[in-house]
């Protein structure tokens, strides 16, 4: 009880006239000071004329510290203005009495009253020194009393340069929780040993179990700005094996109003540690390439084509066509929009399997260009329903490329998948024959340029596996994982759609674009970081369960085919994959043979009719592998 009560009395603000009042103190007491000094410290000077003087003191000062306001300070929380203050409230309190004690030896307007000029400049001093160091030493007081009262949590600061003092300075602000820096981590070894504030400088290496239990740290704060992702995973694997919480402070420019706060400073996520660079892109050809013109996105509502729209909306388009046959989701992307203040777009409601909807809307609209990645994309649901598969990411994929190319839209834009490469599943099969159709349409002499944009799997999409590790972490575990063995490519939504494009800006058509993807990450390392950034232990708290391949699934994803290479863009993170020359005219015959007759096709023959379009389908783990090696009559 004691201890909250003096919580309670240290929190609470003191009233800005007893500040007035205290500073008046102080400014008589500095005038008595002043005498002293003056006289040697004897003390033998006419102590009836100073109580005149005083009434003087008292009026100036009160006058001058009105005038500046320098008492309306919040004392716990003194800084430089602060101090600035003070010392135009002291100088303007010294000029006033100046001022007055020369107006009066001139005019004797009250015979006999004067103050000794050399009094009132050893006052201006003293009394600017006590008013300082009065709030300073208040200031420290209540850290002190306030450190022993609350719960302290003991942390480092990993990084020693601006933005880890500019931490340094927000941690011991911050009055919710009262944080106890025992150093910094820097591995310049021109800082090392070092200090700053009287707290020491430790290199990296000195960081170990001992140094953690012994110094009782809770947290490690990572404040380097422009940090790696690569060298922030071996930082933070190395802190989390040491049992402590790893922060990191946000770039510079989301500090609020370019200030530092506390509550800024998040736990490490999954999204800070891909491992790889963040690919960052500015769009100037973009804009122009989409300035004032209709574009039209399919499968709008879904995680690739909703930061798609998104990033479009911010373009000077003429009018932005959402289409997609999900209503809610839909209806989701619609309100945010119209939040976001963007109103030049239309949220329609269609199907793009539908031909005679679609062609309406093409006809009413006429879009110039169009950015297609509606799709199935769930390897096992389209290992199970061949027959979906072919309708919305084939058939829906032929729709709108013809379209595309009856209503002479500039430029078509496929959203492709990296299990489009040697595929080993329904999903992956489907949609590389959905690219060998636009390369073939590409090959027709049009003012259409078919492109097609190809890459791995992105943070956080609907159905990935790091919204599924964290649900699963909620529920207390164990986290599922097909193979402990199995690797990904990832990359954040936001950058996967600003590559998207880019490369839809590119080209003469007919061009197969990749991104640079950085390096594939083993999924059972990615799960046993979750799990410790959840602040969990694995395998004590949370375990992971093997439970072995799914149909159709690769242990490693691959960019390119077998006969494929790459032919560099004017971007180093978009490469052109060149293909093997394909028999178009077959090749086509035999996907509208395809996309017509699959209704009465059963799911096998469905397989081993896309097996034979695409000769690199060799499935996985699955049922239809038995049609690799047999040959299935389609009839």
């Amino acid at each position: 009880m004691l201890r909250k009560l003096v919580l309670k009395t240290l929190n609470k603000y003191a009233s800005k006239w007893v500040v007035l009042g205290f500073d008046i103190l102080l400014v008589c007491f500095a005038f008595i000071t002043a005498y002293a000094i003056r006289f040697n410290l004897s003390f033998n000077f006419d102590a009836t004329s100073i109580k005149e003087q005083l009434l003087l003191v008292i009026g100036a000062s009160l006058i001058s510290f009105l005038l500046v306001g320098s008492y309306k300070g919040i004392i716990r929380h003194t800084g430089t203005k602060d101090i600035f203050n003070v010392f135009i409230g002291a100088s303007l309190c010294t000029l006033c009495m100046g001022f007055i004690v020369l107006v009066n030896q001139f005019l004797e307007i009250y015979k006999g009253f004067t103050i000794p000029k050399s009094i009132i400049l050893i006052h201006y001093l003293v009394a600017i020194f006590v008013l300082t160091v009065s709030r300073y030493a208040f200031k420290a007081f209540y850290e002190i009393i306030s450190t022993e009262l609350k719960t302290i949590k003991n942390v480092l600061i990993y990084g020693a340069g601006n933005s880890g003092i500019i931490t340094y300075g927000a941690l011991n602000r911050e009055r919710g929780i009262n944080y106890d820096i025992q150093g910094f981590i820097d591995d310049d070894r021109n800082k090392i040993n070092k200090k700053i504030d009287r707290i020491k400088i430790h290199n990296p290496s000195k960081i170990h179990k001992e140094f953690i239990e012994k110094n009782d740290i809770h947290e490690i704060i990572i404040s380097v700005q422009n940090i790696k992702p690569t060298r922030l995973l071996e930082i933070t694997d190395e802190f989390i094996a040491l049992g402590v919480q790893v922060k990191i402070v946000p770039p510079l420019s989301k500090w609020i109003g370019g200030h530092l706060q506390v509550n800024q400073i998040k736990q490490i996520n999954i999204d800070d540690l891909l491992g790889r660079d963040k690919i960052s892109i500015e769009n100037p050809i973009v804009k122009r390439e989409v300035a004032n013109k209709v574009v039209l996105v399919t499968g709008a509502a879904g995680s690739i084509g909703s930061e798609i729209s998104r990033q479009l909306s911010s373009y000077n388009l003429e009018l932005l066509i959402l289409i997609d046959q999900a209503e809610s989701p839909l209806y989701d992307l619609q309100q945010e929009l119209i939040q976001n203040g963007e109103s030049n777009f239309k949220a329609i409601v269609a199907d793009v399997r539908d031909f005679k909807r679609m062609e309406a809307i093409f006809a009413k609209y006429k879009p110039q260009k169009v950015f297609h990645a509606a799709a199935y994309k769930h390897v096992p649901l389209m290992e199970e329903s061949p027959y979906e598969a072919i309708k919305i990411n084939v058939f829906g994929t032929k729709v709108i490329a013809d379209l595309s190319l009856k209503y002479k839209v500039k430029r078509f834009v496929m959203v492709s998948s990296d299990k489009a490469v040697n595929p080993t599943n329904v999903m992956g099969a489907t949609k590389r024959v959905a690219e060998l159709y636009v390369s073939c349409l590409s090959n027709e002499k049009s003012n259409t340029k078919f492109t097609i944009t190809r890459f791995g799997n992105v943070l956080g999409s609907n159905g990935s596996v790091i919204p599924l590790f964290k649900k699963q972490i909620e529920k207390g575990g164990p986290l599922t994982l097909t193979h402990r063995e199995i690797t990904r490519y990832f990359m954040t939504i936001p950058e996967a759609c600003s590559l998207v494009l880019e490369a839809g800006a590119m080209g003469d058509g007919g061009e197969i674009y990749i991104f640079d993807m950085g390096k594939s990450i083993k999924i059972f390392d990615l799960a046993k970081r979750m799990i410790s950034l959840s602040g969990f232990v694995y395998p004590d708290d949370i375990d992971i369960k093997i439970t072995g391949l799914r149909p159709g699934e690769k242990l490693y994803e691959e960019l390119l085919a077998n006969d494929e290479n790459t032919i560099k863009t004017y971007h180093e993170k978009i490469m052109i994959a060149k293909s093997l020359v394909i028999d178009c005219f077959k090749v086509k015959n035999e996907i509208i043979k395809l996309t017509e007759e699959n209704i009465n096709f059963t799911n096998h023959t469905i397989v081993a009719s896309i097996k034979e379009i695409v000769p690199e389908y060799i499935s996985n783990n699955s049922e239809y592998e038995k049609l690799d090696k047999i040959p299935v009559s389609l009839y």
